[in-house]
């Protein structure tokens, strides 16, 4: 008989098994046709234009990383809210100081502009265009 740990490792084992047999399954029932267009940047028909090597603008990230807070916000309020009943008094507070934190967040990454996806561009101005009498374009 094996050991608890045995059947883990049998179910590790029938995991990495499986995960082959689709590799190879795949392998062997896909088409192989490799031509430049497919073997592009793009297989969408656009002509690359540079490198692929851009830098991406933070605000990618940002946003990525605040969808995440509030996808963690969710992962533990619906546990939360399904055994509410049964918590009492002292979990609905935790459960409002939490949101109250994450509100705060929230507050001052809007009000920061972060969630902006085009911040507006400073103006700065240039001293030919403060002369008086000399016509802006």
């Amino acid at each position: 008989m094996l050991s608890n740990y045995g059947i883990i490792l049998l179910f590790v084992i029938l995991g990495f098994v499986f995960v082959g047999i689709g590799f190879a399954a795949s392998y062997l029932v896909r088409p192989s046709h490799p031509n430049p267009v497919k073997n592009s940047t793009y297989e969408c028909g656009e002509i690359p234009i540079g490198e692929p090597w851009i830098k991406f603008n933070v605000r990618f990230y940002v946003i990525a990383l605040v969808f995440l807070l509030f996808d963690v916000e969710i992962v533990f309020l619906l546990p939360w809210a399904v055994v509410f009943k049964g918590l009492g008094w002292f979990a609905f507070i935790e459960m409002i100081i939490f949101a109250v934190i994450l509100l705060t967040g929230f507050v001052y990454v809007w009000a920061k502009g972060d969630l902006d996806w085009e911040k507006p561009k400073p103006v700065i101005p240039k001293l030919e265009d403060l002369v008086v009498g000399k016509k802006i374009d």
